[in-house]
């Protein structure tokens, strides 16, 4: 119960016994010592320094003893601008340059007291005085720390060399963006998880990044790998390092690392995956909705039993450094369904699935599936704008798809989602011409008088209009006569009765096969 005092009533203790135990000989004060140490619960030499303290002065007034006033402020503000607004650290070497070039020109006017006070204020009360101005510089709010930044720390980080061969369960886990050319708005990210041990990936299509639909292809991939997970390795992304994820995986009993900051090289073995399985099979173009998330999710159906079943890989065995240089060997590269059924982690149940698994697997049939998969994705990608067609689903028929494949070396690059043609789906822009209004007065002049040049015809629009006519028009003047002619020499042939029109030297001309540039002579132009 002594214990349990209020501060209020400790303090009322200590103004009643301080002054006797200060007074008091040494046996009383053991004796007041002991009673007060009984009362408060302080520790015996907490409650010492708190007997014999000194006896604290008045505070006076605050203002009298402020050393840095407005003045120092406004002048540091000025130091601070001219700098482009370093941090205080950087700008307190740079006063004793600035300053004195600034009173040189007549930017600042100051005495001696406040010079004195520019140069010797410290970084610490540099940040004081220009606290409420760079608040104010920041439109009004605060730098504050992201809201992952405790999640974040309360992850350890793990790098490539801390692995040291974990049993199959420890994931890298990365996103891989379908963004196209442009990263803003929504669009569909793949996750993509690693095993280390194994080398066995799954890719799961998010449709959005928020922590709901994080745990959703977290728990999806965990159904699908053969063996149970036991770790999950992230990067700083907060899609992963927020407290929904991190509490969630924890709960499941999934051990939680991430990377270091701008360290790609700590998730090699999942940043290799994001090229040579997600790139190399979707490319690089832009997937938004539902739909796009449906022909992924199909997609990576068949790529995980065709790239963990029939796709080797290689995997590191030792690196030695010699000076400068590194020296890598692996291990022959096999599929990672071998490397699961070779481990002794996993067990024989997991085992016998997978036996199972590869003995039911058609690699031409998955084959099939993947370039169907992949034809589809490239529709999508060709459906561009508002007016998109829907098309009819892909057939496959797989007699035919396994006989060219003898042959579709010949095609060149045969996946359907890279290097497909650009297609427009929005109509050319059309602007009004300034020529239009005297298109029929030119076709007029040009009929009237065929070998009118475009430089006459600019001449005699000139006349009429000299303010937006000028002799800078004659290029697109020439490009629309002969354009124009074209089209009347197009119109008479079409007609049919071109030669009628010529005079009869120069039809007897053609009957008797005289040169062309002579009949054509008399066409208008």
């Amino acid at each position: 119960m002594a214990r349990r005092i209020s501060m209020a009533t400790r303090s009322e203790l200590v103004a009643a016994i301080v002054e006797r135990y200060r007074l008091g000989s040494r046996s009383d004060k053991c004796r007041i010592l002991d009673e007060f140490v009984a009362v408060t619960g302080y520790h015996r030499r907490h409650a010492i320094r708190v007997l014999a303290g000194r006896e604290k002065r008045p505070s006076g007034n605050k203002s009298n003893s402020l050393r840095y006033g407005s003045n120092v402020r406004e002048a540091l503000i000025v130091l601070w601008e001219t700098s482009e607004r370093l941090c205080s650290k950087r700008l307190k070497p740079l006063i004793p340059v600035l300053l004195p070039a600034l009173e040189r020109h007549g930017r600042l006017e100051l005495d001696d007291a406040l010079r004195s006070k520019l140069m010797t204020v410290s970084p610490a009360t540099m940040d004081r005085l220009l606290t409420e101005v760079r608040m104010v510089a920041r439109g009004g709010q605060r730098r504050r720390a992201g809201m992952s930044s405790a999640v974040r720390r309360s992850v350890p980080v793990r790098t490539f060399g801390d692995w040291n061969d974990p049993p199959p369960g420890f994931v890298e886990v990365d996103f891989v963006a379908h963004s196209g050319t442009s990263s803003s708005g929504s669009f569909v990210q793949t996750m993509v998880l690693t095993d280390i041990a194994t080398g066995w990936t799954e890719c799961i299509p998010v449709r959005t990044r928020d922590s709901g639909n994080v745990i959703v292809a977290i728990k999806q991939a965990r159904s699908l790998f053969p063996f149970p997970l036991l770790g999950v390795d992230f990067d700083n992304d907060s899609a992963f390092m927020n407290a929904f994820v991190v509490s969630w995986c924890r709960s499941e009993e999934l051990e939680v690392t991430r990377s270091r900051a701008y360290r790609k090289n700590d998730q090699a073995h999942v940043e290799q995956k994001n090229g040579a399985i997600v790139r190399r099979l979707v490319g690089y173009g832009r997937f938004v909705g539902a739909e796009a998330t449906a022909a992924l999710g199909q997609l990576y159906a068949v790529v995980r039993l065709y790239g963990n079943l029939f796709q080797p890989s290689f995997k590191l065995q030792e690196k030695t450094r010699i000076g400068a240089r590194v020296i890598k060997r692996y291990h022959p590269p096999v599929p990672p369904v071998a490397r699961v059924l070779a481990h002794p982690g996993v067990t024989e149940l997991d085992k016998e699935r997978l036996r199972a698994m590869v003995e039911n697997a058609d690699p031409v049939l998955l084959f099939a599936g993947i370039r169907a998969a992949q034809e589809e994705l490239g529709r999508r990608i060709d459906r561009r704008g508002l007016h998109a067609k829907r098309e009819e689903p892909i057939v496959v028929d797989l007699q035919r798809f396994a006989a060219n494949l003898k042959t579709a070396w010949k095609n060149g690059e045969t996946r359907p989602t890279h290097r497909r043609p650009y297609r427009r789906t929005k109509p050319w822009p059309k602007r009004a011409s300034m020529y239009e209004p005297f298109e029929a007065q030119i076709k007029a002049w040009l009929k009237e008088e065929p070998t009118l040049s475009a430089a006459g015809v600019l001449r005699r629009l000139t006349e009429i209009d000299p303010i937006r006519f000028t002799e800078k028009n004659i290029r697109m003047v020439q490009m629309l006569v002969k354009a124009w002619r074209m089209e009347m020499a197009g119109r008479v042939i079409l007609d049919g009765g071109w030669i009628k029109s010529l005079p009869s030297a120069a039809a007897a001309a053609v009957d008797t096969g005289t040169s062309a540039s002579a009949v054509l002579g008399n066409i208008p132009r």
